[in-house]
C-alpha cells in the first residue's frame, strides 16, 4: 500500500517534457565540467608545470561540483513536486521525506569528499610548511578524516530523525552481549589507535615479523598492510605489533647473508679465501651492494660433520639483498667445484640476519 502509494504520487504530476528538460539540463551541467577540462589540458600543453597539479586538482574539483550539482538541480527542478515531501516515516515530531534523505546522504558524501580534499591537497603544503614528518602527517591525516566523516554521519541521522542517544543506548546493550565475542576486534581496534599516536611503526618503514621482510604501506584502526617480496601484501591485525617482538630495519644496514656448510678435513682458510673472491666478484655486479662496512667472512660454528662459514653482505634494500643472495650462491657453488670443495650436505642455505 505505501509503496503504491508513493509511486503513484511519483507520476501524478510529472511529465515527460519535465524529464526530457531535467535530463537536457543534466548534460549541459556534464559538459561544462569536460569544456573546462578540456581547457585546462590544452593550458597544461603550453605550461607543463599545471600538469602534475593543477590538473588532478582541477578534476577532482570539478566531479565533486557535477556530482553535487546534479543532485541540486534535481532537487531544485522538482522542488514543486508533492512526492519529493511526501512522508515515508515519521520520527517524534520530524516527517522525514525523500528530500530529507536525500539531504542527509548529501551531508554524508560531502563531508567524505571534504575529509579527501583537505588530505590530499592542502594538508601536504601545511606538513611542508612545518616540515612534518610522514609517520606524523599520516596520523594527523587519519584523525581530520575520521573526525569530519563521524561529525557529517550525526549530522545526517540527526536530519532524517534518528535519535543518537537511542542508538548509542543499543550498541551499548549489543556491547555487553556480544562484548566478548568481539574482544579481539576492540584489541585491535584499540591497538590501531595506539600505533597512530605513539607511532612504534611508520608509513614506509621496513620491519621483519615472522622471519619476513616488508614495507608498511597503510596503517588502520583494525589491521596494518605490509608488502613482502616473496608472500605478497600481508594484512596484520594491529595487536600483532602491541604484543609481539617486531624488529624495525629502517634504522640498520640490510645484510645480504649467505651460510656454508663444509664437510670436516677441508682447508678453512682456503674457504675463506674462496668466499672473498665470491664477494669481491658480485661487488663489481651490484650498484645496490655497500661500500660501507666491509662485507663480513666469519667461521661461525662446528656441527655434526659440517663446518658453518657465515658471508654478510652490506646492500641497501631488500630487493637488493635476495638478489645478491642468489648471486652469492652461484659464485661460491662455481669456486668449490672449481677447487674440490666439498659441501656438507650437498647444499648451501641461507643464515638468518
Amino acid at each position: 500500500m505505501f509503496e503504491t502509494e508513493f509511486i503513484n504520487e511519483f507520476f501524478k504530476d510529472l511529465s515527460p517534457r519535465e524529464v526530457g528538460l531535467f535530463f537536457v539540463f543534466l548534460a549541459l551541467l556534464v559538459g561544462g565540467k569536460w569544456v573546462v577540462m578540456l581547457v585546462l589540458r590544452i593550458a597544461a600543453k603550453k605550461r607543463p608545470s599545471l600538469k602534475d597539479r593543477v590538473i588532478p586538482a582541477a578534476n577532482s574539483i570539478l566531479n565533486w561540483l557535477t556530482f553535487y550539482g546534479s543532485i541540486l538541480l534535481f532537487l531544485l527542478y522538482f522542488s514543486k513536486q508533492k512526492w519529493l515531501f511526501y512522508t515515508l516515516y515519521t520520527s517524534g515530531d520530524l516527517d522525514v521525506t525523500m528530500f530529507l534523505i536525500i539531504v542527509a546522504f548529501m551531508i554524508v558524501s560531502l563531508g567524505y569528499q571534504i575529509a579527501r580534499m583537505i588530505i590530499k591537497f592542502i594538508m601536504p603544503s601545511v606538513y611542508d610548511f612545518y616540515d612534518v614528518d610522514r609517520g606524523l602527517s599520516y596520523t594527523l591525516n587519519r584523525i581530520i578524516y575520521y573526525l569530519i566523516l563521524f561529525a557529517a554521519l550525526a549530522f545526517s541521522f540527526s536530519t532524517v530523525g534518528l535519535d543518537l542517544t537511542a542508538i548509542g543506548a543499543i550498541f551499548g546493550v549489543l556491547g555487553i552481549g556480544i562484548g566478548f565475542g568481539m574482544r579481539n576486534i576492540a584489541a585491535n581496534f584499540v591497538s590501531g589507535i595506539i600505533i597512530l599516536f605513539e607511532r612504534p611503526i611508520e608509513i614506509g618503514e621496513m620491519i621483519q615479523l615472522d622471519g619476513k621482510i616488508g614495507k608498511v604501506e597503510r596503517i588502520r584502526l583494525r589491521s596494518t598492510i605490509v608488502r613482502t617480496a616473496k608472500e605478497g601484501t600481508l594484512i596484520v591485525p594491529n595487536q600483532h605489533f602491541i604484543e609481539q617482538v617486531i624488529k624495525n630495519r629502517t634504522g640498520s644496514e640490510m645484510m645480504a647473508s649467505v651460510t656454508v656448510s663444509i664437510t670436516y678435513g677441508t682447508d678453512t682458510e682456503e674457504v675463506e679465501r674462496l668466499l672473498k673472491i665470491a664477494v669481491e666478484q658480485q661487488k663489481g655486479h651490484f650498484e645496490g651492494i655497500l661500500d660501507f662496512p666491509e662485507p663480513d667472512i666469519r667461521f661461525v660454528n662446528f656441527r655434526d660433520k659440517a663446518l658453518d662459514f657465515l658471508v654478510e653482505v652490506p646492500v641497501v634494500n631488500f630487493d637488493t639483498k635476495e638478489k645478491v643472495e642468489s648471486r652469492l650462491r652461484h659464485s661460491i657453488a662455481e669456486l668449490f667445484w672449481k677447487h674440490g670443495i666439498e659441501l656438507a650436505s650437498a647444499y648451501i642455505e641461507r643464515g638468518e640476519y
